[in-house]
């Protein structure tokens, strides 16, 4: 692994601020000054930020977290803060989410720092199906259900929803099961059934359901079991 990337994931330290610390010789490899971010590092060097010796995370971290409503699921910080903040250097530098939420949509969000596995719960081609108690604004109509299992054409596409399963809970509330991630896709469901969503949580991925003794906020690692689900296993 490159020097900056390894401070960046470690410290919490930007690209640029890496470059920075290097160029005033605030880091050393094994005792001795490195001044080049392009340098290659590995977890066999002891690598030391302002005399203090920076710990390396190991590989496969698999995480379930709740979702508060306000938080954005990106390590950018921007007009609100980030679930990376739920995270302490090292392991919030290494994890991406499998999957984001919207900033006002809470619930189970998956983050690990393994890409392939991350691609299974995100790619259209493994179908993996997320489920979402919606809250509507009006109350829900009977149509509604066919509709969802028929397919909506959204605005602005060229090509209907695929299938999704919808239970009425109540008059308000439904669950809706969709198995693609399209820009916006719950809301602009209901926005095209004359409907408006004025609260939505994801509570299933898969056959992963989050963990009803998390508090918002809180997260935990994910068993081998429920690892291996989402890698076929």
């Amino acid at each position: 692994m490159r020097l900056d990337k390894f401070l960046a994931e470690t410290t919490g330290l930007t690209r640029s601020q890496a470059t920075k610390v290097l160029r005033q010789s605030a880091v050393t490899i094994n005792g001795k000054i490195e001044k080049s971010g392009a340098a290659k590092v590995s977890p066999d060097d002891e690598i030391c930020y302002n005399g203090e010796r920076l710990a390396w995370v190991a590989e496969g971290q698999y995480i379930m977290l709740n979702k508060p409503q306000g938080y954005i699921c990106s390590h950018e910080d921007g007009d609100y803060p980030t679930i990376y903040q739920f995270f302490d250097y090292p392991l919030a530098g290494k994890l991406h989410g499998a999957g984001r939420l919207d900033v006002d949509t809470t619930g189970l969000v998956l983050l690990t720092d393994d890409g392939q596995w991350s691609h299974r719960i995100t790619s259209p081609k493994f179908h993996c199906e997320k489920t979402y108690l919606v809250t509507l604004a009006d109350p829900v109509e009977a149509n509604y259900v066919q509709a969802c299992a028929e397919g909506i054409l959204l605005r602005g596409e060229k090509e209907p929803t695929k299938p999704a399963t919808l239970e009425i809970l109540d008059d308000y509330n439904v669950n809706l099961t969709i198995s693609e991630g399209r820009y916006h896709q719950v809301k602009r469901m209901f926005a095209a059934l004359g409907n408006k969503v004025v609260g939505l949580h994801r509570w299933k991925i898969g056959a992963l359901v989050l963990d009803d003794s998390l508090e918002e906020g809180e997260y935990r690692a994910l068993t081998a079991e429920e690892v291996a689900y989402f890698n076929g296993e």
